[in-house]
């Protein structure tokens, strides 16, 4: 190989792999926010966050509304602070539904007094 096409190949291959590298960036860049995910969102997004614990978070975030931060992902089971940690440039935290409340149970009326 004479030394023109080594240094080709050699500046290619150095290409190639910048290019890869920004590209692993561009990916590892993805942002999820936590209050509109679904699980199959949060579970392709988040480090160290499988099916089950996707959907533990989605659970969570029905029975007691929206996260107000990030931090506050640890109070899902299997999630912990070192995983909101991993995950931290990833996570966002907007608007999302309030917590669903239990029906009330209605009062009795009072039967209407006559005048």
């Amino acid at each position: 190989m004479n030394a023109f096409n080594a240094r080709s190949l050699k500046t290619l291959f150095g290409t190639l792999a910048l290019s890869l590298a920004l590209a692993g960036s561009a990916l590892a860049a993805e942002k999820v926010n936590i209050n509109t995910a679904d699980a199959a969102t949060l579970d392709r997004v988040l480090v160290n966050v499988g099916p089950a614990k996707a959907q533990a978070i989605v659970a969570y975030r029905k029975q007691n509304g929206a996260f107000r931060s990030a931090e506050q992902l640890a109070q899902v089971q299997g999630i912990g602070l070192k995983t909101v940690e991993k995950n931290r440039e990833m996570i966002l935290v907007g608007g999302g539904a309030p917590a669903a409340k239990p029906a009330a149970a209605k009062a009795p009326t009072a039967p209407a007094k006559g005048r």
